[in-house]
């Protein structure tokens, strides 16, 4: 292959250039472009329209898994969801919030199974102790009230009382200072050991100086509003020292000191 001349050199070389298309060529391809999203859409409505009105997706059953104290069909009639619903119509957010209602009920899940059942999974709230309103109460360990006690029990905690019925109504949704107080009398006693929690019968929450306790041999412990823990663990050596003598009364308010009384003596 030789080299170019100077004259060749020179010269320029034009490349061909590809005809463009006409404006009645790009019309039709943005017309086909159009039509064919106007027919996807079309066909996704289409599509839809069958999703939610067709009976294949009609709720047939629904199934309450979890429960234990709450009858099935008291979750069914507050979910409330009518047979034949579309599935995919279903307000699933809004069935768990009512079944989340009710004060026994602590969470609540709905999941829908294709292609007609609904499935409501429950977790309950577990009773915690007992609270004395006129009637026996259980109560969780939030302290949410969690209705009434059907029949006599020995339960494993102190029995909480002196709440009014203001406060005890306000416990089914959300506990009060006292109630807040009694729970954190309960778990103070747990951390003590089981030994001293199980000589408690019950605690009283009406009295302004703070809760009072009475043991299983009707002794009143005056307990304070403040240092459970510590004043806690002195009340189980007082209670065995005094275990076979006439006290009727122990008061735990003042620092380092404990206060008898005997028979109507201090």
């Amino acid at each position: 292959m030789g080299e170019r001349s100077a004259f060749v050199a020179r010269q320029r070389v034009g490349r061909s250039k590809r005809p463009r298309p006409g404006r009645r060529a790009r019309l039709r391809r943005l017309l086909g472009t159009a039509l064919t999203i106007v027919a996807v859409a079309a066909a996704g409505g289409a599509a839809l329209r069958w999703l939610l009105t067709t009976q294949h997706f009609a709720v047939a059953s629904v199934e309450v898994r979890g429960v234990s104290r709450v009858p099935p069909d008291q979750i069914l009639a507050v979910a409330a969801i009518p047979r034949g619903t579309n599935i995919f119509r279903l307000d699933t957010m809004g069935v768990a919030g009512r079944v989340e209602s009710l004060p026994e009920v602590r969470r609540a899940d709905v999941v829908r199974e294709l292609p007609n059942r609904v499935v409501i999974s429950v977790e309950e709230r577990r009773p915690f102790t007992l609270v004395h309103g006129g009637r026996l109460h259980w109560m969780d360990e939030e302290g949410r009230l969690l209705g009434a006690s059907p029949e006599a029990v020995a339960p494993p905690m102190p029995v909480i009382s002196g709440l009014s019925a203001d406060e005890l109504a306000s416990m089914r949704t959300a506990p009060g200072p006292k109630a807040r107080a009694a729970i954190g009398v309960i778990r103070a006693l747990l951390r003590s050991g089981n030994g001293l929690t199980a000589e408690i019968s019950e605690i009283d929450m009406s009295r302004r100086e703070g809760p009072v306790l009475y043991t299983v041999d009707g002794v009143e412990v005056r307990l304070g509003t403040e240092d459970w823990d510590e004043r806690l663990a002195r009340l189980e050596g007082v209670l065995a020292q005094i275990a076979t003598q006439d006290v009727r009364t122990v008061d735990l308010r003042f620092r380092d000191q404990v206060v008898f009384q005997r028979g109507g003596t201090r």
